[in-house]
Formats: C-alpha cells, sequence, structure tokens
C-alpha cells in the first residue's frame, strides 16, 4: 500500500548530514511517496540533492547523489581550517570550541564582514552545487515539488523559491550565513539565510501540495535538559532558540487551525486535516553545540548519518501506520 508524505527539512550546517541519513533510510522504503519537499540552508541543499536525484535515477539515484553531495562537501572541508582539536575531542567528538583556527575566525568575523575579507566572493558550494545538479534540467522537473527558503534582508519576509525558479543561487541563498558571505542577490533583491523567517517554513507544503502528512526532520534541538551558564553553552542555547523561533510560530498556528477543524470549522477552502510528524535527534544532538555545524570531517558527518537512518528506522516501526490516519506528533506537547 502506498503512502505520501510531504518532507519539511530544516537547516543547521553540518548537522544536515543527520538529515541525509533519515533520507536515505525514507528512500528505501518503496511505498512512500514524496509528493514536496521544503528546505531551509542545509536542508536546502539535501532537499535538492533528492529532487535531483528523484529526476534523474529514481530513489536510488537520489540515495547516491546524497551522498556525493556530503563526501564533496568533507572534501572541501579539509582546505577550510575547521578541525577538532584534541582537547575538543576529548570533551565531545565533533565540536571545534578550542579549535585555534575555529575561535580566530570567530573573533575576526566580529570585527570584519566578508564583504572585506571576501571581496571576490567566493563561494566553494557554489561550484560544487552547479557540478552535481543541472538546475535547467531541475525547474523543468515535475518529480517532487520543491520549495527552498531565503530570507529577504530588506524586507525581513521569507522568500520560497519553486521548481520554476530553483537556481544555484538560490540555494546558496538559503544557506548564506551573513558572518561567512555576502548576501546573495537575486533579481535585484538581497537573501540570507532561510533560517531567519523559515526554518523550514511549513506553508509551501500546505498550500501548495495535496498531502495530509507533514514529516518534519528537526535538527535545531528545542529542549535544553539544563540552564546555560557559560559563554559558549549562552552561545549555543541562543542559536538554537533564534534558529527555532519561526518554526514555533507556525506550528502554534497550525495546531489553532487543526483545533479549529476538529470543531467543524472551516474559513478556507485551502485548509485541510494535517498530520504531523517529526523526527528529532534533541536527546542525541544536544550536546554538540554551534561550531560543531562547521565542522565537515568526513567521519564527522558519517555519525550523524547514521544516527538519522538509526532514529528515522525507530520512526518508520513505531509510526509509519500512522501516515495518512493519524498525527505521531503531539504539537502542544512540543511546541506550545
Amino acid at each position: 500500500m502506498f503512502k505520501t508524505i510531504d518532507l519539511a527539512l530544516q537547516g543547521g550546517g553540518s548537522h544536515g548530514a543527520f538529515t541525509w541519513g533519515v533520507l536515505e533510510r525514507l528512500l528505501e522504503i518503496e511505498g512512500l511517496v514524496i509528493e514536496g519537499i521544503c528546505g531551509t540552508s542545509a536542508g536546502a541543499m539535501n532537499a535538492t540533492m533528492l529532487a535531483y536525484g528523484m529526476h534523474t535515477g529514481g530513489r536510488q539515484g537520489a540515495i547516491e547523489l546524497l551522498e556525493r553531495f556530503w563526501k564533496r562537501a568533507a572534501d572541501h572541508g579539509r582546505f577550510g581550517g575547521f578541525r577538532s582539536s584534541w582537547l575538543d575531542n576529548w570533551l565531545g567528538k565533533g565540536r571545534l570550541d578550542y579549535s585555534p583556527v575555529y575561535r580566530f575566525f570567530e573573533f575576526y568575523s566580529q570585527i570584519f564582514s566578508p564583504y572585506q575579507y571576501n571581496p571576490l566572493d567566493y563561494n566553494p558550494l557554489k561550484d560544487l552545487l552547479n557540478e552535481l545538479v543541472d538546475f535547467e534540467a531541475l525547474r523543468k522537473s515535475t518529480a517532487i515539488k520543491l520549495f527552498i527558503c531565503a530570507t529577504n534582508v530588506r524586507t525581513s519576509r521569507a522568500k520560497v523559491f519553486t521548481n520554476a525558479e530553483i537556481s544555484a543561487d538560490a540555494v546558496l541563498a538559503s544557506a548564506c550565513l551573513p558572518q561567512l558571505f555576502r548576501a546573495v542577490e537575486i533579481d535585484g533583491e538581497a537573501y540570507w539565510d532561510g533560517g531567519y523567517m523559515g526554518n523550514p517554513p511549513i506553508f509551501p507544503l500546505i498550500d501548495d501540495t495535496e498531502t495530509e502528512d507533514i514529516l518534519l526532520v528537526q535538527i535545531n534541538p528545542i529542549y535544553s535538559e539544563k540552564v546555560p551558564q557559560t559563554a559558549i553553552e549562552i552561545r549555543d542555547r541562543v542559536n538554537e532558540l533564534s534558529f527555532n523561533a519561526s518554526l514555533m510560530h507556525e506550528m502554534r498556528r497550525i495546531n489553532f487551525v487543526q483545533k479549529n477543524l476538529d470543531k467543524g470549522l472551516k474559513e478556507h477552502e485551502k485548509l485541510r486535516d494535517l498530520y504531523i510528524h517529526m523526527i528529532s535527534p534533541d536527546k542525541s544532538m544536544g550536546n554538540l553545540g554551534v561550531s560543531s555545524k562547521y565542522n565537515t570531517d568526513w567521519a564527522f558527518l558519517q555519525e550523524l548519518r547514521e544516527m538519522g537512518r538509526r532514529l528515522a528506522e525507530q520512526w518508520v516501526q513505531d509510526n509509519y501506520d500512522k501516515l495518512g490516519n493519524e498525527s505521531s506528533c503531539n504539537l502542544e506537547e512540543v511546541f506550545l
């Protein structure tokens, strides 16, 4: 029996390798059909690879292209200098808090902007995207409805690029951290990372697909077991709160609408019952911190991938039969 879902993919730098593992496991399920996929930042990278891989080679093509992307990203990262120090590895694998290069860059970026230290606006991800994806072909593809979110710097609004608008620049805009790269200019507008205004936005999946089931793959922890006290802990928690804020608000609105639908109140023809599902590594990834989002060491990415596969497998075993019938995520418990 076929089941159809939409996917909403959060951004979070190299933590997106967790999502890679989740997607890989879901793609192995022959009866699971993906109608739409919305992604932000690293989620946009994963979404683009999945959509183009499906266009060129079906499920196996998507699995192979996702792996090629993350392996090539790791290869590029070897020359970036962001490597874990012995102290980072001793305290917890993956973090870069005591990496001299990372610390120097963190300090340097507080004084100088990419408009000063990167005047040629070089971004290695652009070459990688153009190497792996034929964007002209992707714009014409009907394999999957693709939505990529970026933040309009001037208007403070989320911009969602659809299949017909997708380009390497659109994907780069979705992942444009202003401390690292100059704003990406598209049609006279400047864009930063989509996580500021939609990480990821859910509304494109509601408005432009027919699917009732939406699976959120989250990588920024919502819940923290302890109150942060050190400067690093405070910075990490502020980052998590910032990049979850828009999602929290949108999920609260969805919960409100769903309650009205349950009562028989329907004010708009596009409104329909939604079943919300979530795969989250809160307990497994909560101690990694912001610095690890810059760690592209292949062994670290592989660990995140395996974590994603493991949690996706557990979700499939526990909740697959709920698709099309009920939510497996309690919105009030998680987001209210």
